[in-house]
């Protein structure tokens, strides 16, 4: 690349086979008429330049007519001038600045002088900074002045001596007796707890006052299980697709591998984080050595522990589907009993009314 040196020497220039081949960018009156000089002096076409450059001729014509409103964004133009002008062999650097002197950036905001408004802060910066050790130095002195105010010196206790009760141990002439402890007082916040009658044999089927009832209703076989409470994170399939949980009691790992070898779930499990198995799929629940330490819910219902370290999932599915289908059942056989009993107090009913009607 030729360096734009300026105007060369008059030596030089007063040569007859002196040609100046690359005209200082400088020298015309705009960049569009310098490289529009340049380019007519090295006898090239602007079809030929913008082979070279790769420039589209039509924005080489913008650049020599100084028509920057038809160049794209102000990056893709520098570059423009930067190659035009080096397949010119003109200095890049002062095309590149002259672009940038006549078209400046919009983009850019204009800033404000701030020359004399250093020249004020530089006059009154002694003035501020006096004033400011002034504040400081008030405002410490009045705080030390206020502790040294409420500051008072010790004062003699009031009490020339010690009373004779106030010393350790026995009391001269006296001796300690405690009595019997007292039973707290009733607490009178609590309202007694109201109990709706029938409600317990209408919700149960046991009536509380009959003792053959809560002696049978103790002796069942088939105690309420408790629910499954959330106490941490689930994972695996979502409630509705499920009915297999396993929770932990204490942080345990748990891996479920499917028939094929491949992991289904595989996590450190905190106490409280429970599994949700899918229903369906063909795998088996590994829970190493602390298998007992894992809660298995059927339905929503506490259904034991883990019984062995790898345990079928299709197993827990089989308990749950049956236990189900036995719910069903049991639900059924006491709709169809309270259907039964409902029919037969209104036969009754309707008897007694037929002989009073006849009465």
């Amino acid at each position: 690349m030729a360096l734009d040196m300026g105007n060369g020497s008059d030596e030089f220039r007063a040569n007859p086979e002196w040609k100046d081949v690359a005209p200082s960018i400088t020298d015309a009156p705009t960049l569009g008429d310098g490289l529009r000089v340049a380019r007519e002096q090295s006898g090239r076409s602007l079809a030929e330049l913008s082979a070279v450059t790769r420039v589209p001729a039509r924005y080489l014509t913008a650049l020599e007519q100084d028509d920057f409103s038809t160049l794209p964004n102000r990056v893709f133009s520098i570059g423009y001038v930067r190659a035009y002008a080096d397949a010119l062999g003109l200095d890049e650097q002062l095309a590149v600045e002259r672009f940038k002197r006549e078209t400046p950036d919009p983009s850019v905001p204009l800033q404000a002088p701030v020359g004399v408004a250093f020249e004020e802060v530089r006059r009154y910066s002694p003035r501020v900074i006096a004033a400011g050790l002034a504040l400081v130095l008030a405002v410490v002195g009045w705080n030390v002045f206020q502790r040294v105010s409420l500051m008072r010196a010790p004062q003699p206790f009031d009490i020339a001596s010690v009373p004779e009760s106030w010393t350790l141990g026995a009391v001269p002439g006296q001796s300690l007796r405690l009595s019997a402890p007292q039973p707290a007082p009733p607490d009178q916040t609590i309202p007694a707890l109201y109990v709706t009658p029938g409600l317990e044999a209408e919700l149960t089927g046991v009536d509380p006052a009959s003792p053959e009832g809560l002696a049978a209703a103790a002796s069942s076989n088939s105690p309420v299980q408790r629910a499954f409470n959330p106490r941490g994170a689930i994972y695996g399939a979502p409630a509705s697709a499920s009915q297999v949980v396993i929770q932990a009691r204490k942080a345990a790992s748990l891996v479920v591998r499917m028939a094929d070898g491949r992991v289904l779930f595989a996590r450190q499990l905190a106490a409280g984080d429970a599994w949700r198995a899918p229903a369906g799929v063909v795998a088996v629940v590994d829970a190493s050595s602390d298998f007992a330490d894992f809660d298995v819910y059927l339905n929503g219902e506490h259904g034991g522990t883990l019984t062995a370290e790898q345990t079928p999932l299709s197993q827990l599915n089989t308990r749950a589907q049956a236990l189900a289908r036995q719910t069903a059942a049991e639900v059924a056989a006491r709709a169809r009993a309270a259907q039964a009993e409902a029919q037969t107090r209104a036969a009754s009913v309707q008897s007694a009314m037929v002989v009073a009607a006849g009465g």
